[in-house]
Formats: structure tokens, sequence, C-alpha cells
């Protein structure tokens, strides 16, 4: 948590130690990107059985049981990892075209601290009254940011190739993370009804 607030307010300097320290795929995985997530999924679990979420068009306020609560976050906490490795995958594959040679741990890294703040923001979502929209518009705009400084870097890309690199790479990832921002802020918001229904049928079967 404390480098994602750097790289929003220091990202040069924290970009820097981020190459020089060349960690592998598995240490950036289990040290820093699992913690932030759980730490923004226990913050949007609290608000979800404390606070809750306005939903339907007259604007109910559900307050969450704490198993639907644990369900609901398990699957936004995937969908993360689905946008990080995914995002990876397809800087990866975008640097190709650039004539570049990146390795996968490269791509992994980039992604994962460059979304950092996105992940971040998500705190705000356990105010009830603080639409997704707005947690997620902040935290893609600060992402962009930090990316701008990060994939020049991480990605060496040949100097010619860097803006382009960069702007492919963001606008993917803006895409990917709005998507999937869709389908989660519709989902608080009742809109999947199905969807709700599976979410109960799990939480009915977790022992709390």
């Amino acid at each position: 948590m404390i480098k994602a607030l750097l790289l929003i307010f220091d990202p040069t300097a924290t970009w820097g130690r981020i190459v020089r320290a060349r960690r592998s795929l598995v240490f950036v995985l289990v040290v820093y990107l699992l913690p932030l997530l759980l730490l923004v999924a226990a913050c949007e679990g609290y608000g979800l059985v404390h606070w809750g979420k306005w939903q339907g068009e007259v604007g109910r306020l559900k307050k969450f049981p704490v198993s639907e609560a644990v369900v609901v976050e398990a699957g936004q906490f995937l969908l993360s990892l689905v946008v990080v490795f995914a995002g990876a995958n397809m800087i990866k594959a975008i640097g190709e075209t650039f004539r570049g040679r990146h390795t996968y741990a490269q791509a992994f890294t980039t992604v994962a601290y460059g979304l950092s703040p996105l992940f971040l923001l998500r705190v705000l979502d356990a105010f009830s009254g603080i639409s997704p929209w707005v947690s997620w518009s902040i935290g893609i705009i600060l992402s962009i940011g930090v990316l701008y400084q990060g994939v020049p870097r991480m990605m060496e890309p040949d100097p010619s190739h860097a803006f382009g690199l960069f702007f492919m790479s963001a606008l993917l990832l803006v895409l990917v993370s709005g998507l999937v921002r869709l389908v989660t802020a519709s989902c608080l918001e009742g809109k999947f009804a199905k969807l709700q229904v599976i979410i109960s049928d799990l939480a009915a079967r977790l022992p709390f």
C-alpha cells in the first residue's frame, strides 16, 4: 500500500527502485499484489456489511450479510488478478509488435505496479454514498500517470516506440478494467438477478 502511494506521489524515483530491484513475478505477486488486493477487499467487505450499497430503481440500501460480502469480495479479488495477468499478456504481445523483446515478468511487474492506484482507490467503494465509477475514474487516471513513467522504464522499448507502447498499453488496461468495473458495479447495484442468486447460494454454503 505504501508503494502504491509512492507511485502516485513520486513515480519517477519509485519506478527507479522497482527497476533496479528486478523482482521476480512470484515476488511481485505474493509480496506486493496479493496483500494489496486483500487489504482492499477487507475494506470493501467491511463497507458492504456495515454501510451497504444502494440497489434498485427506488434506491433501497442493502447491507450485505458477512457471508455474501465474502463471496462478492472473493469474486472481485479473482477478477482483479485476471485483469493483471491478462493485461500483462496483452502488453507483452503489444511490445512484440514494436519489435521489443520483453519477458512476461517485465509486463506483469509493469501492470501490477501500474494499476496499483486503481486497486487502492477501490477503498472508496466501502462507502455507500460513493459511486463505484467515481473510484474507478480517479484510480484509472492516476494509473495512467503511473504507467506513463513505468512502461518505458520497465519494458525498455526503443525510444521511438516508447510512447506508442505506453498509449496502447494504457488504452487496453482502461478497456479491460472498465469492463470489469461495469460487471462488478452492476452486480453490487442488484442488476444481475441470476448472479445474485448464485452469490446467495454460495454464501449459504459458508460456515458463517
